[in-house]
C-alpha cells in the first residue's frame, strides 16, 4: 500500500512517532495548472516545503498535479519540475533525498478537463483513502490558472469534488480578481454560489512576503513604544515602493490589460498600507478582528482623483506591445508602467498625512519596502561632529519594513537609534549587523536597530503553510476585495486615457520620474523633455478653456478637471467680493454625482475662501435620513464641509425628516425651510446658486411636467421624481431665478444629447425645467466640459 510504504520510510528516518499515531486524516493537495509558470517557479517548492515541515504533524499527503494537458506529456512535465526541487540548506542530504523521494512518489499527474475528470478524481481519493484505512481531513484545491477558467472548475468541484461531510475545503485563488469594481462584484458572485468564504483563500503573495507580515505583530508588540507617535502629530509621511529593474517583456498581453496600478498597487502595496493606517485589533491573530479593522481603514481613505497620481511608461513598451500583440505601427499604449500615486487618510489618527504608493518596471534598481518618515522637532545645539551618532535627536527618525533586494538583499526591520529598542519576537526575527559601509536612507546601518529573520522563507512557502493551517488573516476575503476596488476604480476609470510620461528605463531616467507634492496633488518635478515627448499625442494642455455663450448665457468649456478648478475659484472670487460688500455668502448647492469633484476641489485648494462668513444651503434633498448615503447632505458633509472650518450655525440641511417621517405634509418641512430663508437671507436672494442637468432636463429636483416648483408663490416645494429614492424637497424655479449669480455645471458624455437639445429648445419650463433658469436680476453662467458640449 503505497501511502503505509510511503510513512514507514519515513518513519525509519526518524520523522514520525509511530504508525499508530497518524491519526488527524488525509489531506489530499490539488494543484490545477500544474504545469505554468507559477507552479514551476513557486508553488511545487511551497508544497514540498509544506510536506517537509508537516511530515510528522500526523497528517498523511497525496499531491495531485492538474492541467489541460493529456497524461503522459503532463506526467513528463510535471515530474520534470519535480525532479528540481531542493531542500532548505540546513536540511541534512540523507534527510533530504528520502523526503524529496517520498514527495515525488505520493505526487500524481491528471488531465482535469471535462466532468468526468473531475468524477474520476473524486473516486480515486475515495478508493485510495479506503484502501489505506485513513479518515479524509481535507482537500485543497489551489488555482494556478487564469481567473476565466474559475467558474467552470468551482461548478465541477462543488459538483462532483468536494470531500466528505466533517472534511474542510479550502480553495486557493490567485490574482488578478477582476479589473474593476464591477468585473471583481461579478467574479465574486460566481464562485461564492459555489463556495463558502471560508472555503476561498485569495493569495496575495506580499502577504507571504516575511517584512509585510510582520507589520501587524510589530505594532502589537511594540504598541508601548508606538501608542503615543503612531499618527498625524508625529508621522511625517509614509512611503510604500516596489520598484523592479525588469521590463514587460513576454508579458504585454497581460500587462495591456492590468497596467502597473492594477498588477501592484491594487493589491499588494495597498494590503501595506492597511497593516500601517488600520486600528490595531485587540488579537492581531483574530482574522475576523482584523478584516473589520481593514474593513474601517478603508471608508476612512480620501477618494482619488486624476491629480492624486503621476503616471509614466518606458519608451520600449510600445514597440515590444507592437511586436508581441501584432499591434499596428501607430498604435499607441496608454497603459502605464510606472504609477506614483498620493493617499490620504481623513481618519482621526491620520489626517494631513501622505503616504505615498510608488511602482514600476524598468526602474534603476530591484527593491521592496514600507518606510515611515517620523517629524523631528528637535534642535541640536551641539556641532554634528561631536553628537552621539547613534541616539542624535536631530538625525532623521524612521521605521522601516524592508521586503527585500536592493542593497541589504534581505528582508528586514529597522528602527532608528533615536526612537526605540523594539520588542522582536525571538524565535523568529534575531538582530543583525550590516556592511559598516552602508548607507540607508542616508543614514549608516548602525543608526539604526537592524531585524532579520531567523531563517527565511520564501512568500508562497509561507502562504501555503498558512493555508495548510486554516490562518485566514493572510489571505484576502471578499469585502475585502469589493472594498479596494471601490477604491481604486474611480481613479482607474479617469486615468483611462491620460498621456503618460515617457522614460528611458533604468539609470537613464535619472531624475524624470521624481515627483512632488503640492497641495494635495503630485505632479512631476521636471519638465518633459521634449525629445521623449509622442507627438501624435495631444496634452490635455493643447486644448484651452474657451469662452462663448450657450443660450444666449456665458459659456465656460474646458475638459472636466480644468473646468472644475474654473469654476472652484469662480465661486471663491464670488465668494471673497460677496463678503468684502455685504459681510456674509449666501451659497445653495446641488446633489447628485457632478458637484462631488466640486467639492473635493473646494475643500482641498481653497484655503482662502472666506468659509467663516458662508452660509451653505441646499437646492434639493432627497426624503431620506441625512445619515444615509443616498442624502445630498451626506455627500455634502462627506466631500466638503468635515474639511472646512463652516460655523457649525451656518449650515442649512433641509428639514426632510421630521417626526420620525419623511418628508409628510403635515410635519410642514417645506415652510420651515422657506421661513428659515426668508429669515437670514436677504429678500430671499441667494448670492450664488449652483445647478446641475439631469439627462431629461430636469434641475435641483423639478423634473419635466412636476406639479410643484415650476411657477408660483411656493418656494420650497415637495417633488416626485421618477428614479428612486422617489420623493425629494427642492427649491422652487421662481427662487431659483431671485438668485444674484446661477452657475449650471454639466459633466461628461452621458450629458452630450441633453445639451444638444437645450442649445435649440426656447423657454419650455414644463418639459425641460432647466430651460427655466433665467435669473430675473442675476446672472447665469453655464460651465460645461469638453465631453458634454462635443461629445
Amino acid at each position: 500500500k503505497m501511502l503505509r510504504r510511503v510513512l514507514c520510510t519515513v518513519l525509519f528516518m526518524g520523522a514520525l512517532p509511530s504508525l499508530a499515531e497518524v491519526s488527524q486524516g488525509h489531506i489530499s493537495v490539488v494543484l490545477l495548472g500544474a504545469t505554468g509558470d507559477l507552479a514551476k517557479k513557486y508553488l511545487w517548492q511551497g508544497l514540498f516545503q509544506l510536506y517537509m515541515d508537516q511530515v510528522s504533524s500526523g497528517h498523511s499527503f497525496t499531491f495531485h498535479g492538474a492541467a489541460l494537458t493529456a497524461l503522459e506529456p503532463g506526467q513528463r512535465l510535471m515530474f520534470d519540475v519535480l525532479k528540481k526541487l531542493a531542500c532548505p540548506p540546513d536540511e541534512s542530504p540523507n534527510r533530504c533525498a528520502v523526503l524529496k523521494d517520498q514527495f515525488l512518489k505520493l505526487s500524481q499527474y491528471h488531465q482535469l478537463k471535462t466532468a468526468e475528470n473531475y468524477t474520476v478524481l473524486n473516486r480515486e481519493i475515495e478508493m485510495l483513502l479506503r484502501q489505506e484505512g485513513l479518515k479524509e481531513a481535507g482537500r485543497i484545491f489551489y488555482f494556478s490558472v487564469p481567473p476565466f477558467a474559475y467558474t467552470e472548475i468551482a461548478r465541477h468541484i462543488n459538483s462532483s469534488c468536494r470531500p466528505p461531510p466533517g472534511a474542510w475545503l479550502r480553495v486557493v485563488l490567485e490574482k488578478p480578481f477582476g479589473h474593476d469594481l464591477e468585473s471583481a462584484q461579478q467574479l465574486a458572485a460566481e464562485l461564492t454560489s459555489f463556495f463558502r468564504e471560508e472555503e476561498m483563500y485569495r493569495v496575495d503573495h506580499y502577504l507571504g512576503k516575511q517584512a509585510v507580515a510582520h507589520i501587524l505583530p510589530f505594532r502589537d508588540q511594540n504598541r508601548q513604544f508606538l501608542d503615543p507617535i503612531w499618527n498625524r502629530h508625529h508621522v511625517e509621511r509614509v512611503e510604500i515602493v516596489l520598484k523592479e529593474t525588469v521590463d514587460a517583456k513576454g508579458r504585454t498581453s497581460f500587462y495591456e490589460q492590468y497596467g502597473v496600478i492594477r498588477d501592484v498597487l491594487q493589491n499588494h502595496l495597498t494590503e501595506a498600507l492597511m497593516f500601517l493606517t488600520m486600528e490595531l485589533p485587540a488579537n492581531v491573530s483574530k482574522a475576523e478582528e482584523v478584516l473589520q479593522c481593514k474593513l474601517q481603514a478603508f471608508q476612512s481613505l480620501r477618494s482619488l482623483e486624476k491629480s492624486s497620481a503621476v503616471l509614466g511608461q518606458y519608451q520600449a513598451y510600445a514597440s515590444q506591445v507592437q511586436e508581441e500583440l501584432q499591434k499596428a505601427q501607430d498604435y499607441i499604449s496608454t497603459t502605464p508602467t510606472f504609477a506614483g500615486v498620493l493617499i490620504h487618510s481623513d481618519s482621526l489618527r491620520w489626517e494631513g498625512v501622505p503616504f505615498i504608493l510608488t511602482s514600476g518596471k524598468a526602474l534603476d534598481e530591484r527593491v521592496g519596502y514600507v518606510r515611515v518618515l517620523f517629524k523631528n522637532r528637535a534642535y541640536c545645539t551641539q556641532s554634528e561632529t561631536l553628537r552621539d551618532a547613534g541616539h542624535s535627536q536631530c538625525k532623521a527618525k524612521q521605521i522601516i519594513f524592508y521586503i527585500g533586494h536592493g542593497a541589504l538583499n534581505t528582508p528586514a526591520v529597522l528602527v532608528s537609534r533615536n526612537l526605540f529598542r523594539p520588542v522582536m519576537p525571538e524565535g523568529s526575527w534575531r538582530e543583525a549587523v550590516g556592511p559598516s559601509d552602508l548607507h540607508i536612507f542616508g543614514q549608516p546601518l548602525s543608526d539604526y536597530y537592524m531585524y532579520s529573520p531567523v531563517k527565511e522563507r520564501d512568500a508562497y512557502s509561507a502562504l501555503i503553510s498558512n493555508i495548510y493551517h486554516g490562518r485566514k488573516d493572510f489571505f484576502i476575503t471578499t469585502e475585502n476585495l469589493l472594498a479596494s476596488w471601490a477604491f481604486w476604480t474611480p481613479l482607474l476609470e479617469s486615468i483611462s486615457h491620460q498621456p503618460l510620461r515617457l522614460y528611458p528605463g533604468g539609470v537613464e531616467n535619472q531624475h524624470l520620474l521624481d515627483f512632488e507634492m503640492v497641495s494635495g496633488e503630485v505632479a512631476f518635478t521636471l519638465a518633459e523633455p521634449v525629445e521623449l515627448l509622442n507627438p501624435t499625442r495631444l496634452m490635455p494642455s493643447d486644448y484651452k478653456s474657451i469662452q462663448s455663450k450657450f443660450r444666449q448665457n456665458p459659456l465656460v468649456s474646458a475638459w472636466s478637471e480644468d473646468l472644475i478648478s474654473q469654476l472652484a475659484s469662480d465661486i471663491e472670487k464670488t465668494a471673497s467680493r460677496t463678503v468684502a460688500h455685504s459681510g456674509q455668502f449666501h451659497l445653495a448647492l446641488s446633489g447628485g454625482s457632478s458637484p462631488v469633484v466640486l467639492f473635493q476641489r473646494l475643500a482641498r485648494h481653497h484655503y482662502a475662501f472666506p468659509w467663516k462668513h458662508t452660509h451653505i444651503w441646499l437646492v434639493d434633498e432627497r426624503c431620506v435620513p441625512l445619515t444615509d448615503t443616498e442624502s445630498n447632505f451626506f455627500s455634502l458633509h462627506s466631500h466638503l464641509l468635515q474639511s472646512v472650518r463652516v460655523p457649525y450655525f451656518n449650515v442649512h440641511p433641509m428639514p426632510v425628516h421630521l417626526n420620525q417621517r419623511l418628508c409628510v405634509e403635515e410635519d410642514r418641512g417645506t415652510e420651515l425651510y422657506a421661513k428659515e430663508i426668508m429669515a437670514l437671507v436677504a429678500n430671499a436672494s441667494f448670492d450664488l446658486v449652483l445647478l446641475g442637468v439631469g439627462v431629461d432636463g430636469h434641475t435641483a429636483s423639478l423634473f419635466p411636467q412636476s406639479e410643484n416648483g415650476l411657477e408660483g408663490a411656493q418656494t420650497v416645494v415637495l417633488t416626485e421624481s421618477p428614479v428612486k429614492p422617489h420623493q425629494r424637497m427642492s427649491l422652487s424655479l421662481p427662487l431659483i431665478n431671485k438668485a444674484k449669480q446661477v452657475f449650471v455645471l454639466v459633466l461628461g458624455k452621458g450629458k452630450h444629447d441633453i445639451t444638444t437639445l437645450l442649445s435649440r429648445v426656447g423657454h419650455e419650463p414644463r418639459k425641460w425645467p432647466v430651460s427655466g433658469v433665467s435669473p430675473s436680476s442675476g446672472e447665469l453662467v453655464w460651465y460645461v466640459d469638453y465631453e458634454a458640449l462635443l461629445g
